[in-house]
């Protein structure tokens, strides 16, 4: 599987342009640009979503990446890449749609 590592302050949105962006801030260790790369371990929430079915609000708030074994992990756990397999999910947990990545650093420093 090829693609860029993402990291922290990768620009994230969900299908119906909510912003995406990782729940707790990732450990330090594995960098790119001096932003921390993210893995499949870490939880994201979707802010901003403004996704209705029928008129009733039902917006993006989590997002969650199946990475797929890579062969790169940080603290064992696989990274996530911009061409990773994800999905957004409604507050009850109904698929809504994958994340649109639209912008990853190339970077990588190992600190």
């Amino acid at each position: 599987m090829s693609g860029s590592l993402l990291e922290a302050g990768a620009v994230i949105g969900c299908p119906h342009g909510g912003r995406v962006a990782p729940a707790t801030p990732p450990p330090d260790g594995v960098r790119i640009g001096g932003v921390a790369v993210v893995t499949s371990d870490h939880p994201y929430v979707v802010t901003g979503c403004p996704h209705t079915v029928d008129g009733v609000s039902s917006p993006c708030t989590t997002a969650r990446w199946d990475a797929a074994d890579t062969g790169i992990t940080v603290d064992g756990a696989p990274v996530l890449l911009d061409t990773s397999a994800a999905q957004c999910f409604s507050a009850a947990l109904v698929p809504q749609g994958p994340p649109v990545v639209q912008a990853a650093q190339r970077k990588v420093s190992v600190r």
